[in-house]
């Protein structure tokens, strides 16, 4: 499109285009600056000038090439005022004094290659590197690999701007200062860095799909994003079987959106939702996914298995239809290869549905005692729960109660509280 708009049309097809483009855009710069700070500089500047020049003469035909031309550009005479010019064009192999026609002549080359998608892989890893603290790492890839402006990832995470920009920079600097190459770990190390990725991923989808305080049970914006990092991450590993876990995971889980809140935005377990409002193409393309990661073969990971998990629930037509004693042995598997309490809490759910809450009981009742989840709200929850089923109500609504009491999101405190209600002896 070239005719003259508005600048406020300039601005929002400005944001729209920058939001898609911002991560190959920083990818392919920090190949040339070889720093993902100083990339992402040049990439704000080039958005600085399209804002300047678009709303003048319309937004360019393709506008990623014009934005990705622009920073080279600016690159470019960084480097030369930096005196580091001539290095870096002899690797680049191009003359000095090459102008606009030449980037984006570069830039329609790189973009008919792989290239610029080894570049964007390189960012991800980049940006997930264990250097950094999780946060930083969730922070980071959101910035840079997701495009989100820094109060999208304030209000996502529920902390302020300055937090945000602070653990922004910190990273940044962190990574300048340990040298972390832009590259793509070499085999040995891929395994564990990969892991490092994933769990960026699903940490993100997991703060969407029930967030840990705040006012909404759920914030979908989260839960597309880690889907859309997920899918780009798994396109660039195709044979990483864990990758295409991790998406069938998120697919599936994703699917039960629509029915997890209801009119008012207050949760619905599970087994009270209205499957009819599940998403059946995300749970296809969950099981194709799912499908996709056990063709490759290998040890079943943890997130195929809890993909396994999943698809046991999406393939029952009701809630009664569940296969509870398949999950309790997914769990299991899944606690050989990722032991962890609240593994551990999730098969004692998967038992009590199956072999019942006598059975469930006992498997709660020894992690209480081990105390790894003293402060975890579904403890109590769980046992809440169990307890109910098996008549001991005055306990079940201690326990219900407790459970509020150590949950910071407030439509789940609210539907503790009422389970907890229900439970009150008549007066």
């Amino acid at each position: 499109m070239t005719a003259r708009q508005t600048a406020g049309e300039a601005q929002r097809a400005i944001e729209a285009v920058f939001r898609i483009e911002s991560a190959r855009l920083i990818a392919g710069l920090t190949r040339i600056v070889g720093e993902v700070g100083l990339a992402e500089e040049l990439a704000q500047d080039a958005m600085v000038a399209a804002l300047e020049r678009w709303p003048k003469t319309g937004v360019p035909e393709n506008p990623g090439a014009w934005l990705m031309a622009t920073a080279k550009n600016r690159a470019i005479d960084l480097l030369r005022r930096q005196e580091r010019l001539a290095r870096k064009v002899a690797a680049l192999g191009r003359d000095a004094q090459s102008g606009p026609s030449w980037a984006e002549a570069d830039f329609e080359r790189v973009v008919e290659s792989a290239e610029i998608e080894d570049d964007l892989l390189r960012l991800v890893f980049v940006a997930c590197h264990p250097v950094l603290s999780t946060r930083a790492r969730v922070t980071l890839t959101l910035r840079l690999v997701g495009g989100l402006r820094t109060d999208e990832i304030a209000r996502a995470f529920l902390v302020s701007e300055p937090t945000v920009q602070q653990r922004i920079v910190r990273a940044k600097k962190r990574l300048a200062q340990a040298r972390v190459p832009f590259e793509v770990p070499g085999r040995g190390e891929l395994t564990e860095r990969l892991s490092s990725v994933l769990e960026v991923v699903y940490l993100v989808f997991n703060e969407g799909y029930a967030a840990t305080a705040g006012d909404d049970w759920m914030r979908p914006a989260l839960c597309e994003e880690a889907l859309r990092l997920g899918r780009m991450v798994a396109g660039l590993l195709p044979r990483e079987p864990e990758a295409h876990g991790l998406v069938a995971l998120m697919e599936i889980q994703a699917s039960r959106s629509a029915a997890r809140t209801g009119p008012h935005g207050e949760p619905v377990l599970l087994l009270e939702q209205n499957r009819s409002r599940w998403d059946r193409l995300l749970i296809r393309r969950g099981l194709a996914a799912l499908a996709r990661a056990e063709e490759l073969g290998g040890t079943v990971g943890p997130y195929a298995l809890q993909a396994a998990i999943a698809a046991c629930h999406a393939r029952a037509r009701t809630a009664a239809e569940t296969d509870w004693p398949r999950i309790a042995l997914l769990y299991e598997a899944l606690a050989r290869v990722a032991p962890s309490p609240v593994v551990e809490l999730n098969r004692a759910v998967a038992v009590g549905m199956a072999f019942g809450a006598e059975q469930a009981l006992a498997i709660v009742d020894e992690l209480a005692a081990e105390g790894a989840l003293s402060g975890y709200h579904l403890l109590p929850s769980v046992r809440g729960d169990l307890l109910d089923r098996l008549g001991r109500r005055t306990e079940a609504r201690e326990e219900f109660l407790r459970a509020a009491s150590l949950t910071r999101n407030a439509r789940e405190r609210t539907l503790l509280e009422e389970r907890a209600a229900r439970l009150r002896p008549p007066s």
